[in-house]
């Protein structure tokens, strides 16, 4: 999406050669200009005024901090240099971060493409990449006054308006973030027991579930001028209601896994020992005595306890 931010041109002055002029040589020329005659003394009235009225035009910026610089409702640019600067009193510069932010989004019950009720939460990190965008096609203003209706007014600072500047942008990165979580969960089936062993699902996707999930916020995010630095899912589960009933098919999942491994092992072991007598000839079996062995071997092998030994003391003729 085209950028439409720009870089503030507009007239600037370092702040500390300003701040010499505005305090030693402007308050030498009013005082002259007070002692001398009458049209001198107008002057200095005036320049009295000017002397007032730059003291607003100062600013300070820090690493990945920036000014959105508005002149009577025109926007003018972003200015982004770090330092201490004086610029045009009377434009209206607003303070906002470009440092990243982290959000921990709260597990939300949403259901899987198989329809059960899962939780899901994720974590990201963002930040303001379009300070155009951020400021002007999303109302992150009002949001950010309605932050702070509850308290007095007079003591709103520019501190505390910067911060419910961007508590504003990050509530709206974490509605679209909950949306995008719903959208991409809905995709895919919890695990491999409810869909196709061979296709991706939340459980097993890992690292591809998380760049989908990154590939959505992005775009829900671009109108807005913020970006997501990474998105990570960092809890699954089961809704309460179902927990109990799916820990129990997977236990029964498992079980069953490992009676056929046990059962396939068993049976490999029987067919090596029945190769082994008749190789090496050590003693001959009829197909009901061989029945009879495999059927002793198989329950030996498979059971969950030790089996309790037998003695032969007779023949295998009888």
């Amino acid at each position: 999406m085209e950028t439409k931010e720009k870089d503030f041109n507009g007239f600037k002055m370092n702040g500390f050669l300003s701040l010499f002029i505005h305090l030693i040589v402007l308050p030498a020329l009013i005082y002259f200009g007070f002692i001398t005659c009458v049209p001198t003394a107008v002057v200095a009235g005036i320049l009295c005024l000017v002397w007032l009225v730059m003291f607003a035009g100062y600013m300070q910026l820090e690493p990945n901090e920036a000014r959105a610089m508005v002149f009577f409702g025109k926007y003018k640019g972003t200015f982004k240099e770090t330092g201490f600067f004086w610029v045009n009193p009377f434009l209206d510069k607003k303070k906002l971060s470009l440092r990243a932010r982290n959000l921990d989004v709260e597990p939300i019950k949403v259901n899987d493409k198989i329809g059960n009720p899962i939780l899901i939460g994720l974590v990201l990190v963002w930040k303001l990449k379009d300070t155009y965008k951020a400021m002007f096609e999303i109302d992150s203003q009002t949001m950010a006054s309605s932050g702070h209706t509850s308290g007095n007014a007079n003591q709103i600072t520019i501190g505390n308006a910067v911060a419910n500047r961007m508590n504003a942008f990050e509530n709206f990165v974490k509605i679209q973030s909950d949306a995008a979580l719903r959208q991409v969960a809905g995709q895919y089936a919890y695990d491999d027991n409810e869909a196709d062993a061979e296709g991706l699902t939340l459980r097993s996707g890992g690292e591809e579930i998380n760049e989908q999930l990154e590939q959505k916020l992005n775009e829900r995010l671009a109108m807005a001028g913020m970006e997501v630095v990474e998105a990570r899912i960092n809890y699954l589960a089961y809704a309460p209601e179902i927990a109990a009933v799916m820990l129990r098919r997977q236990q029964a999942s498992a079980i069953i896994s490992a009676r056929e491994k046990i059962v396939e092992g068993a049976v490999s072991m029987v067919k090596m020992a029945l190769h082994k007598l008749s190789e090496e000839e050590i003693v001959e079996l009829d197909e009901e005595k061989k029945a009879a062995m495999v059927s002793n071997l198989l329950v030996v092998l498979c059971a969950d306890e030790a089996a309790q030994p037998v003695v032969n003391t007779g023949t295998l003729n009888h």
